[in-house]
């Protein structure tokens, strides 16, 4: 069997590994689901911290950009980006998470 990787991108409240999560996506590259199959009203993890604790890796997050002056309260995108993955085999069940 191959092995094909599995995505979890959270949003967090903070740049703090450990903050709450504010949003997520999830992607399989199985082939099992669809893209976002999983997502629904509550987050897959209370933080990322969670999710490196049920076998994520966490290979990139979001560079820490300060707001220009006087732009410190726009609302614009969610900044606290985390993303995840898991090396599954492509005919294997995943071990727990949103996928």
């Amino acid at each position: 069997m191959s092995v094909r990787q599995q995505v979890l991108v959270l949003y967090l409240a903070t740049s703090a590994l450990d903050s709450e999560v504010v949003g997520w996506s999830s992607y399989d590259g199985t082939g099992r689901t669809s893209p976002t199959t999983g997502d629904g009203d509550e987050p897959p993890y209370e933080s990322g911290v969670h999710a490196l604790e049920d076998g994520w890796r966490l290979f990139q997050a979001a560079q820490l950009l300060p707001p220009h002056p006087g732009h410190e309260y726009d609302v614009s995108f969610l900044k606290h980006e985390f993303f995840f993955e898991k090396l599954v085999e492509a005919g294997a069940v995943s071990g727990g998470g949103p996928v």
